[in-house]
C-alpha cells in the first residue's frame, strides 16, 4: 500500500512507507538512528507502524 499524498485525513500517518526516503528519514531523524538502520529495524520488528517501530528500537538499542 502506497501513501496517497492527497489525504489529508491523517489515516496514512501511522505508518511508515520504507520505500519513500523522506518518509523514512524524517522518522529516523525522530528515532534518533539513521535512515538505513531505521529501515533494518523496521524490518525486523516486522511492521510499517510508527508505534511498533518505535517500540521495537526502544525493547532493542
Amino acid at each position: 500500500m502506497s501513501d496517497n499524498k492527497s489525504k489529508q485525513d491523517g489515516r496514512e500517518d501511522s505508518k511508515v512507507d520504507l520505500n519513500d526516503a523522506s518518509e523514512v528519514a524524517y522518522a529516523a531523524k525522530q528515532a534518533g538512528v539513521t535512515p538505513s538502520k531505521y529501515k533494518e529495524l523496521a524490518k525486523a520488528s516486522g511492521s510499517s507502524s510508527r508505534e511498533k517501530i518505535a517500540e521495537y528500537i526502544k525493547k532493542n538499542s
